[in-house]
């Protein structure tokens, strides 16, 4: 019995797809990364499935290769060997919400906005928020992070457990629903950013916060992405409780403004965001924040605490990597990040600005930067080798100069298959590490092959 037909009596004929068009669906994510189609696509309905699938893959060495919402940025979805992908689609449960436990448990394929849906009647809200409606699988394997990263953390601060299966097709479960743990390895952690090369995870059990009453959002210009880093740097020295502060450079903003029919200030521009159950406490944050944005070069303050006005302002935000393509013409986004201790960060906006400007490349700076993660968003034809060329220049050049601050070549991206040799540079010795934990727990290597793990020499 060939692998295919093993598939279809585990699953059923509609459920093991090979035709063009979903093979072409599941060969590419949102990057300049080459297209590469999977072998078949496969829908799984619970784990006892895709713990079969796995078996028959390894029974066959075929690569297998988990599928959530295809929104990364570093190709961690391309099957670039080929082989299975397995599209959560159909496990998108919600098991368990426990809202005395501020707990929830859920199944892979759910995306944010549909929990964020059912968490609302409870007074509860999930805070990871990448932009795209990402699905909660995806999220985990990549470490996902975003906007409210700055007061709630990444997606390894949010999953306090997870089901998985592992390359043999075992079904283990890691960690709880304790908000606590001190029991042995933390094996979570393992998996939560492992990007589908150690197993595919099944469910995943996930903090949840209570919904705030009171929500303002504010947004001040400036002169220069160094001086809104300044600024950004201050506040947070300052110690106010922002949940989200976000930066757009003046590229970002025309986009915006071009293909939104926005009308903001061309200029760079922070956006900020702070929530709790106290006014008082809120406007003595924002006239902390107002001072400190006014000593760095801030002008044209604004507050926003009407929820229409509010979502404007991180409408602008979350469209803005789309945007820029737009209005640049780009066909596909070359996207970066990098991340830098908040101390480099004024320096390290300028030195992304002037790579930009040094290599001649249409690009945007903007990011997370209360955390010291910036993106730079470039539109580049992937079949023009000198605009790819220029682009990876750039890419390489923002990298070295964040390493030479002390920081990292990716602060929420992940490695995918875009930055497995950056990972081995910045690791160093201990990528070796990597090595052992990926033959261990997937001695064939069919699990995501080629992603993630540092390039051996």
């Amino acid at each position: 019995m060939t692998w295919l037909e093993e598939l279809r009596e585990i699953l059923g004929e509609d459920q093991v797809l090979t035709g063009s068009s979903v093979l072409d669906q599941h060969s590419h994510d949102f990057s300049y990364h080459t297209a590469h189609r999977p072998d078949a696509v496969v829908y799984p309905a619970n784990t006892q499935q895709v713990s079969r699938i796995v078996q028959c893959a390894q029974s066959h060495r075929v690569p297998v290769i988990a599928f959530g919402q295809g929104t990364g940025v570093e190709g961690h979805i391309i099957p670039a060997a080929g082989g299975i992908t397995i599209d959560f689609t159909n496990m998108d449960r919600i098991i368990a919400i426990r809202p005395e436990d501020f707990v929830v448990q859920v199944e892979p394929g759910i995306t944010r906005r549909a929990l964020n849906k059912a968490l609302g009647p409870y007074g509860l809200f999930f805070p990871v928020d990448p932009g795209a409606d990402a699905s909660l699988g995806g999220m985990a394997a990549t470490n996902a992070a975003g906007t409210e990263a700055l007061r709630y953390g990444a997606m390894r601060q949010q999953v306090l457990g997870l089901e998985a299966v592992l390359a043999d097709g075992r079904v283990v479960r890691v960690g709880g629903a304790t908000m606590k743990s001190s029991a042995g390895y933390q094996l979570t952690s393992l998996f939560v950013g492992s990007e589908g090369t150690l197993g595919l995870l099944t469910e995943l059990t996930l903090k949840v916060y209570g919904i705030s009453a009171l929500t303002v959002a504010a947004r001040s210009v400036f002169d220069s992405v160094e001086d809104a880093g300044r600024a950004a740097t201050g506040m947070m020295m300052q110690g106010a409780a922002v949940s989200r502060m976000e930066l757009m450079d003046e590229q970002s903003i025309a986009a915006v403004n071009r293909v939104e029919g926005t009308s903001f200030p061309v200029r760079a521009t922070l956006f900020m965001e702070f929530a709790g159950n106290h006014r008082s406490a809120l406007l003595e944050d924002l006239a902390t924040c107002r001072d400190v944005a006014e000593e760095s070069g801030g002008q044209e303050w604004t507050a926003e605490w009407d929820a229409d006005r509010r979502n404007a302002l991180w409408h602008a935000r979350h469209r803005a990597a789309l945007d820029i393509l737009a209005a640049s013409a780009g066909t596909h986004p070359f996207t970066t990040d990098t991340a830098v201790p908040l101390s480099a960060l004024p320096a390290a906006l300028r030195h992304a600005r002037d790579t930009l400007t040094r290599y001649g490349v249409q690009g945007a700076v903007l990011g997370h930067v209360g955390d010291g993660n910036y993106h730079i968003v470039m539109g580049i034809d992937p079949n023009n080798p000198e605009q790819v060329a220029q682009a990876r220049a750039v890419n390489e050049a923002v990298i070295h100069y964040a390493w030479e601050q002390g920081g990292t070549c990716t602060g929420e991206h992940g490695i995918g298959m875009g930055k497995t040799r950056f990972l081995r540079e910045e690791k160093g010795e201990s990528s070796q590490l990597y090595w052992t934990i990926k033959d261990a727990l997937d001695p064939n290597h069919l699990l995501n092959p080629g992603k993630t793990v540092p390039m051996r020499d």
